[in-house]
């Protein structure tokens, strides 16, 4: 199961973190040790369980469905409840990333990229350009997550070791672990080029920086 993280101070599917947390268990406890067959929630049971009207239930339900969460029954009266609905349920929850703190994140990633680049002679990979992307390119001040896509090429031979090299595949793993390990909020993307980023994206370092 994926361990998702909610924040504080947003709204998911019309509730906040803490209420979707709680409300999503109370719905797994609803089924709890039934069939695969006779696991389902009608929609009565999620409106009470979500505390919300008919009106606003039908369209929470209906935003639950279209993300997953959710997905209707054989008989279209009811609802099965999803893996992604119980990475919900089992959500951390926390405040969100302050944008200058999201600043600061990025200001670390450029100055690892560099470490690597320079230093990382075992890793067959180097870092290309960096740039954050999605979310971060909002005027949002408070963000649930920090997407980093991080462009990798080959690693010349004169700037690597003479043994003792990682697979391409080690490499890659050390590359996201580390800047993975700048923040819980950073979510990698490793890719080749610019354009596998989904824009918007902005290039906050590119090899050949850390020279200058």
């Amino acid at each position: 199961m994926k361990h998702r993280t909610l924040v504080t101070q947003r709204l998911y599917f019309g509730v906040d973190a803490f209420r979707l947390r709680e409300a999503s268990g109370r719905m797994l406890t609803r089924i709890a040790g039934l069939s695969k067959d006779r696991a389902r929630v009608r929609p009565s049971e999620i409106y009470r369980d979500f505390g919300v009207d008919t009106t606003e239930g039908q369209l929470m339900v209906d935003e639950m469905v279209a993300e997953g969460l959710l997905s209707r029954a054989d008989d279209d009266t009811a609802y099965r409840v999803t893996d992604r609905l119980v990475e919900y349920a089992n959500a951390r929850v926390v405040e969100p990333l302050v944008r200058s703190r999201a600043r600061q994140i990025v200001a670390s990633a450029r100055e690892l990229a560099s470490r690597v680049n320079a230093g990382w002679t075992r890793n067959p990979l180097e870092v290309e350009a960096l740039a954050p992307y999605g979310c971060y390119i909002s005027q949002d001040l408070y963000l649930d997550k920090l997407p980093i896509g991080i462009v990798v090429r080959a690693r010349p031979a004169s700037r690597r070791a003479r043994w003792r090299m990682l697979t391409k595949a080690d490499g890659a793993q050390e590359l996201r672990s580390a800047f993975r390990s700048l923040s819980s909020f950073v979510h990698v993307s490793l890719v080749t080029q610019l354009a596998d980023l989904a824009p918007p994206f902005a290039v906050v370092f590119q090899a050949g920086d850390e020279d200058e």
